[in-house]
């Protein structure tokens, strides 16, 4: 029979706490890129641009990614007043691996767009194996090629290029897709938000279904281990199960649960799982268990700070944030892209369906909320924690 793992507590016996609070959507959006930056005062919640120094004196930037002015939503060096669009990309990047000359593809492509309103944000998920054109960038010597689209970010920061190199090539065939200019990027890696999430002490999270991890295993103890050159494609006698249900995982659990791919609709499911962890993310770090606690606030910020990588179109990072801080509180909208399962393409592989161009040309219009009126089968309800 297989284990199955529903203890509050982690591996390493840290209990979970987690309390109800509502935060300005700044806050929300910057915590699900990975930070949390508020305090709270007596008059309410308010940003410090002390501790904006403090964290984004880690974060590391660029200007190279978004250099292009064909690539961006607006003039260099100035916070769009207006709708906003940022590209978040995820890692799967492992210790080490950039010291062995190894590179990663993107895993997690997310658009993240805000209207021009402020009173609503949205999170639409780009299929990682979609068949796609990656352009040619001759500074780099790529010639181009039409395939998975996580290939993209591969090819840009191969031969010592990093994370500049493919965040910039992986933006413009987002953007060649999807038609969406892009105001800011945003790269963070899996030991990134493994470290947010311990931070924190774990998010509250929402099985909808029963999966099973391909990367743990239970020994007949109870004790989980992560499986070192296992990828089995059938669940093992020991696998590590995610029953059906809600309730408080550690970090290590959260992380994983937002990996799991092997279900009825593959990286479909796994991309409502991330959405999911980020919303959570984004509640637990805006809670007055993390905001009442100056220790933790500190934490969270000192791990986002040190794992991120971003590209704000030459406004300096801290006021980039802080020019956040005015937008209206909303909830983060999670968005299904082709229906929620696959789409066979013409000549092979994953496609997109007319409905998700559709899509994207709402979004590149700040139209979203208009379209998901007409297609609110679109919009993701999985029982999730917001």
């Amino acid at each position: 029979m297989p284990v199955m793992v529903t203890k509050r507590d982690d591996p390493t016996g840290t209990r979970v706490r987690r309390r109800p609070h509502r935060a300005p959507l700044w806050a929300k959006l910057v915590t699900a890129a990975g930070a949390a930056l508020m305090l709270v005062s007596v008059g309410g919640i308010v940003a410090s641009r002390y501790l904006l120094d403090q964290l984004t004196g880690n974060i590391q930037t660029t200007s190279s990614v978004l250099g292009d002015p064909a690539a961006a939503g607006a003039p260099a060096g100035e916070l769009p007043e207006g709708a906003m669009s940022l590209l978040m990309l995820g890692l799967d990047t492992r210790q080490g691996w950039e010291a062995k000359g190894e590179v990663s593809r993107s895993d997690t492509i997310l658009v993240l767009h805000i209207t021009a309103s402020h009173d609503q944000a949205y999170m639409i998920s780009i299929p990682r194996d979609l068949i796609a054109e990656i352009p040619a960038d001759r500074s780099i010597g790529f010639n181009g090629s039409t395939e998975k689209i996580n290939s993209a970010y591969a090819y840009g920061s191969m031969n010592g290029r990093g994370w500049t190199g493919g965040a910039r090539l992986a933006t413009k065939a987002v953007q060649n897709l999807t038609g969406i200019d892009f105001d800011g990027v945003v790269v963070i890696d899996f030991e990134g938000f493994r470290g947010i999430l311990e931070a924190m002490g774990g998010v509250r999270m929402c099985v909808d279904k029963d999966s099973w991890s391909s990367h743990y295993t239970v020994d007949s103890k109870g004790k989980v281990s992560y499986a070192v050159g296992a990828d089995p494609t059938s669940p093992p006698r020991n696998a590590l199960w995610f029953r059906k249900g809600c309730r408080n995982m550690a970090a290590w659990e959260a992380l994983e649960f937002s990996r799991l791919r092997h279900s009825t609709n593959g990286d479909y499911d796994r991309q409502r799982h991330q959405q999911q962890l980020l919303r959570a993310m984004a509640k637990k770090a805006t809670s007055a268990g993390i905001l009442s606690n100056p220790a933790k606030v500190s934490a969270v910020m000192s791990a986002a700070g040190s794992s991120l990588r971003m590209d704000t179109n030459g406004v300096p990072v801290n006021d980039f944030i802080f020019g956040l801080k005015g937008l209206a509180a909303a909830d983060l909208i999670p968005i299904r892209t082709n229906g929620g399962t696959f789409a066979a393409a013409s000549g092979g592989g994953e496609g997109v369906t007319e409905a998700t161009r559709a899509l994207f040309r709402a979004a590149s219009d700040d139209r979203l909320g208009e379209f998901l009126i007409d297609h609110p089968e679109l919009v993701i309800n999985d029982g999730g924690p917001l």
